[in-house]
């Protein structure tokens, strides 16, 4: 009994790293008539995959929307002090993530918020500090934009704004 339960669970591990070594080869997006759909599997990193995004299809700029499940760090941002108070929540439903795609000193700039629900249907949300896909899969919907955006970081609040005019 001992001995099929260790077989169970070492053939559980391999297939698990096998099938997360090959999700990784494929393509995370497709483009539609409205922009590009966008699926991550469990263990991308949210982020970072709209990052990679960006840059492999030059998007000018893109505002997006999401939902799945997901491990999520919010911050609430402390103006006083001029940075996130983090906090994370594991296995969580997505119920919303809303965000923009942006440039700042030639890199992709994500600005991104979310609510996540438990078990119990609470809800938590904030400024997305990092993700990742849990247990199933994360659909994103990306509308891209004609013209390109850039963020600046403005002094006064510490922070990175979204510039639409005058941006040199």
């Amino acid at each position: 009994m001992k001995l099929s339960k260790l077989f169970l669970i070492l053939f559980s591990i391999f297939f698990t790293i096998g099938m997360t070594a090959q999700d990784k080869s494929k393509k995370r997006y497709i483009k539609v008539p409205e922009g590009y759909l966008m699926v991550l599997l469990q263990g991308d990193n949210i982020l970072k995959e709209l990052e990679n995004f960006a840059t492999e299809e030059k998007i000018p700029s893109a505002n997006f929307t999401g939902m799945g499940f997901v491990t999520m760090t919010f911050g609430y941002y402390d103006f006083k002090k001029k940075k996130f108070n983090p906090k994370k929540f594991k296995d969580m439903e997505l119920a919303s993530m809303n965000g923009t795609i942006a440039w700042q000193k030639g890199k992709p700039s994500i600005h991104a918020h979310g609510v996540v629900t438990d078990e119990n249907f609470s809800a938590f949300g904030g400024h997305i500090l990092d993700g990742t896909v849990g247990t199933g899969s994360l659909e994103v919907m990306i509308l891209v934009h004609d013209q390109s955006l850039e963020r600046k970081h403005e002094d006064d609040i510490g922070a990175n704004v979204l510039c639409i005019d005058k941006c040199k």
